[in-house]
């Protein structure tokens, strides 16, 4: 079993006891969301599964959120910011965006990209190596900062 998913269980179980029921049910529809991809792909997921399926929640949680504060739901805004919050707890530390350039231009370099154009390759290569540790949106943004 996965780390980040034995982890997710033994939290759920915590809240539970602790009678914390945000927590409780923002981890049961996590849960809920790797027990789907298992079934439906009838494997173990592994940490990089796992890592994948967060930040697929994460990035839902931030869509409905916008939502939320657009249409004056501020009861729904903040408890899709705390769910949010919470997934990204279970995630490794992200990279901050002086880490992140650097590592992207070191890519850069390796896979020889000169403009924008290159962006397919450097992308490609970028999101494998960072999986985890910095998305794909903040990924794409510095790549594009950099290639001018």
């Amino acid at each position: 079993m996965s780390k980040i998913k034995e982890r997710v269980h033994t939290d759920i179980k915590d809240a539970m006891k602790n009678k914390d029921v945000f927590k409780r049910d923002a981890l049961r529809l996590l849960a809920s969301a790797m027990k789907q991809i298992e079934v439906d792909e009838r494997k173990e997921l592994t940490d990089s599964d796992m890592i994948k399926i967060i930040q697929k929640q994460i990035k839902q949680r931030e869509d409905s959120s916008t939502q939320y504060k657009d249409g004056g739901r501020e009861d729904l805004y903040q408890k899709e910011i705390a769910e949010s919050d919470l997934y990204k707890s279970y995630l490794p530390t992200q990279l901050d965006d002086t880490q992140l350039e650097e590592k992207l231009r070191e890519i850069i370099i390796r896979v020889g990209a000169l403009t924008q154009k290159d962006m397919g390759k450097v992308m490609g290569v970028a999101t494998k190596e960072l999986e985890g540790i910095a998305d794909g949106k903040r990924i794409n943004l510095i790549t594009k900062k950099i290639l001018g």
